[in-house]
């Protein structure tokens, strides 16, 4: 990474990470690191690959991407110099790799360095990284993702160039960081498949509640992982099965528990249910198999509403609308969630013509305090009054956004305001 890139970050770091986000790159640092590494001498090296953090450039920029290495950097920096007492020097990769080198020289007779106190110092880094992980990243990620660290020891071998060692200690570092990765997916891969094949997945649910009464209209069925496993959480969860080209299955999964959560539902209150474009191929979504199952959980067509994401992709809108209208005829209804948040948009709301428009958080979220908040959820009132639809307006925190909500004539809210999301109380 050039060094002019880290000087782009400029904010949200304190002076003194500012001053460690320039650090050099390693060809920069490599006659200092040369020199160090003399006769009797070893070089351990720890190589962190921080290629996750190129997902920030594709979304918010190269800036973005060069800021947030920056503060890894000054992380990494941080945490080796209390391991290692400031013996180490920490360079960032070279140009079109992120990643970062931290370099230690010791003598080659000291054996617990290679034995004990490199292994310790990569698994020490990593641990607590990943308990600083959103500072690093924010604001431009939720969580830092999975880093790997890989690890390399060469001794000083006088008959070739210092240079050629170094060199061949990163690639072997590289190697590791790899193998790291490649095991590390791997035992993911197969929590994941466990999850899904054991149907370790539980719905909660949240409160959707009209703005004028506060009362409960309906709640949402979200997907939840074990409490404390790696998918805890639906992100975590729907991330693995993209990966792993399983979304068809926990899809269908998720739904299967959605229901099965519902048992008792509350009478004259909607069930929101996501459903992805393909789950109409799934056979105990089809309309007669989904009905008897409604009639086992004790509810009927017209409790369910069906949320489709305005992000995920309809390939064929009259293939769904017909399925859509199958049912509609039963009693379903169809909300189109997530409104506002892609460009597909209008034309999802003029294509599948739903019941509900949830506009989603990033507009709703200060509307009270922004103008250009409100006009554009207006505008969004407007499609739904010329489309028969109503609004629901997603996120919602404070009573300020609830009040303006009320004001601009939406009905519906959603949001942490009326509770978190939780499993429903089954009554005795």
């Amino acid at each position: 990474m050039p060094r002019d890139a880290f000087d782009l970050c400029r904010y949200g770091m304190s002076e003194s990470t500012e001053k460690q986000g320039s650090l050099s790159p390693l060809g920069d640092t490599l006659d200092e690191l040369a020199d160090r590494f003399g006769a009797q001498t070893a070089l351990g090296l720890l190589v962190l690959d921080a290629s996750p953090l190129e997902e920030i450039e594709s979304r918010s920029g190269h800036e973005a991407h060069a800021c947030a290495l920056a503060s890894l950097a000054a992380a990494v920096d941080k945490i080796c110099g209390e391991l290692c007492d400031g013996a180490q020097m920490v360079s960032v990769g070279e140009l079109g790799r992120s990643e970062l080198f931290v370099s230690i020289v010791r003598p080659t007779n000291d054996i617990d360095f290679y034995r004990d106190e490199l292994p310790r110092l990569s698994h020490q880094l990593g641990e607590r990284l990943a308990r600083q992980g959103q500072r690093i990243v924010y604001p431009y990620l939720r969580k830092l993702p999975s880093l790997w660290i890989g690890r390399a020891y060469v001794m000083r071998n006088p008959r070739i160039g210092a240079v050629t060692q170094i060199r061949a200690a990163i690639d072997s570092g590289r190697q590791d960081a790899a193998l790291n990765r490649s095991i590390d997916m791997r035992e993911r891969s197969f929590e994941f498949m466990d999850v899904l094949v054991s149907g370790r997945v539980r719905s909660v649910y949240e409160p959707i509640v009209d703005a004028k009464g506060l009362t409960v209209f309906g709640y949402e069925a979200l997907a939840r992982g074990e409490e404390g496993s790696s998918f805890s959480g639906a992100a975590e969860l729907f991330g693995m099965a993209a990966q792993e080209n399983l979304l068809f299955e926990l899809d269908c999964l998720c739904r299967h528990k959605a229901l099965e959560g519902a048992i008792d539902f509350p009478d004259g209150v909607k069930l929101f249910m996501n459903i992805r474009p393909t789950s109409i191929h799934d056979p105990s979504f089809q309309p007669d198999a989904l009905t008897r199952t409604l009639d086992e959980c004790g509810l009927s067509p017209s409790d369910v509403v069906f949320e489709i994401s305005e992000q995920e992709s309809i390939e064929n809108y009259e293939i769904f609308r017909e399925a859509r209208d199958a049912y509609g005829r039963l009693g379903f209804q169809f909300a189109l969630d997530d409104t506002g948040a892609g460009y597909a948009s209008l034309e999802a709301v003029l294509e599948l013509s739903p019941e509900f428009i949830k506009v989603d958080r990033a507009f709703v979220k200060g509307i009270n305090e922004d103008p250009a908040r409100q006009n554009m959820v207006r505008a969004f009132q407007r499609i739904a009054d010329d489309t028969n639809a109503k609004i629901i307006g997603e996120g919602l925190d404070t009573l300020e956004e609830l009040q303006t909500l009320g004001e601009l004539g939406i009905q519906f809210g959603q949001g942490w305001l009326f509770g978190k999301p939780a499993p429903l109380r089954r009554s005795s």
